[in-house]
């Protein structure tokens, strides 16, 4: 009965004062949410960085040049690498391979143009990459044979160029002042938190490394898209990959010259840096809950000036030390539960408006709003006000019955 006594108490000393209430109040608010409305975009961006690379597919790997810190002058990644992983007598785990050659370029059609990623491609490269066409057709062997001058449009570069991305296969475009020909346009695929994979340019590997993307070496190419047959043979397939570019590089093992790469990696990756960068902005956002706090104690020692001779009189009737304690600490403790509650909803619909606005945008950001954000906000916004509500209560209590009386 007396902590409801002294609940009520603080409710009726805080009306009393509504507008340094109120402004109190406000410092709690703006700190929680901050905390849940950072701390809520923080695992949405997390969640849609996951969510994009295991849309890549659970059974692809990548191999890129460099591995070992001491392994100096690596040797490039070629076409023969690639054809080698191939072959299924050394490589049984492997399905398919898909060496890839990369740059930008600048493409124009008419007075439209833009730069775009470019990238010399296979026909493996489809299968591999689980890739469809909204028209037209993919890139054959026989454009790889002739060095073909033909390219297939992602549907934002389409839009870019041509205002539209249908009925556009036979029209003409340039790459860097040199004509070719639309042959298809790519299925939209949306935003990436890796970039966007509709703004890009395919034409055939061959046509790439002798017109457009020069790499000193022969047959030089850039990153080997690795398919394994499923999820489960990654490992292996990891293992003869390995075999196969250690054997044809001639390096060591534990000296490889080249690096591996499964999604689980990229994943674990992801979650490294996405949960740092959570924990950075939460903390940031739980610095103002500390402001709050402080605007707390300043306003308690304000009402503890304010109320001496009532302090005063209150222990000349009888009440304890423990009684004036527990009153002032409930004070600070209702600012800040009122505030935290608030700054809960506050915060929860900041999160709602920065998905709709990154949903708006084709920004993939779903904040996730989860129960333990929320106990988290709300049981530290208490503490802060526990914390630093106890010295303007403990110096109230502490106050002298005869000298409060005095007070002017």
């Amino acid at each position: 009965m007396k902590i409801l006594q002294a609940f009520l108490d603080a409710l009726q000393s805080l009306a009393a004062n509504k507008l340094r209430s109120g402004l109190t109040i406000l410092g709690i608010v703006i700190g929680v949410a901050a905390v849940i409305a950072m701390v809520s975009i923080g695992r949405g961006v997390q969640n849609s960085i996951t969510g994009s690379i295991q849309g890549i597919g659970t059974n692809l790997l990548f191999v890129f040049r460099g591995g070992d810190e001491n392994v100096r002058n690596p040797k490039h990644l070629t076409l023969e690498d690639a054809q080698a992983i191939a072959d299924p007598f050394a490589a049984p785990s492997v399905a398919g391979v898909a060496p890839l050659l990369q740059g930008n370029a600048e493409v124009t059609y008419g007075r439209e143009g833009t730069v775009t990623s470019l990238v010399g491609v296979t026909p493996d490269y489809a299968p591999v990459r689980n890739v469809a066409l909204t028209e037209g057709s993919f890139i054959t062997q026989e454009h790889i044979f002739g060095r073909s001058s033909v390219a297939i449009l992602g549907p934002e570069t389409a839009d870019t160029l041509f205002g539209r991305h249908e009925g556009v296969v036979g029209e003409t475009i340039r790459i860097e002042g040199q004509p070719f020909r639309v042959i298809g346009v790519l299925t939209p695929e949306g935003g990436s938190a890796f970039g966007s994979q509709d703004d890009r340019v395919l034409i055939p590997m061959t046509t790439a490394q002798t017109r457009l993307i020069r790499r000193s070496g022969q047959n030089r190419v850039d990153i080997i898209i690795v398919q394994a047959g499923n999820a489960e043979s990654v490992p292996t397939a990891v293992e003869e990959i390995s075999q196969i570019l250690r054997t044809r590089h001639r390096t060591a093992i534990g000296a490889d010259d080249f690096t591996v790469l499964t999604q689980q990696d990229f994943l674990d990756t992801a979650k490294v840096i996405t949960n740092v960068l959570t924990i950075f902005l939460g903390g940031i956002a739980a610095i103002s809950l500390l402001v709050g706090g402080i605007g707390i104690m300043n306003i308690m020692l304000v009402s503890v000036t304010e109320r001496t001779r009532e302090i005063g009189l209150r222990k000349a009737l009888g009440a304890r030390k423990s009684d004036i304690l527990i009153q002032f600490l409930t004070e600070s403790s209702v600012l800040s539960l009122v505030g935290g509650i608030i700054g809960i909803l506050l915060g929860w619909g900041i999160a709602i408006a920065v998905g709709q606005i990154a949903a708006a945008n084709d920004a993939p950001i779903d904040p996730t709003i989860g129960l333990d954000v929320i106990l988290m906000a709300t049981l530290f916004s208490t503490a802060v006000g526990l914390f630093f509500g106890l010295y303007p209560a403990n110096r109230a209590a502490n106050l002298e019955p005869v000298e409060a009386l005095r007070y002017e």
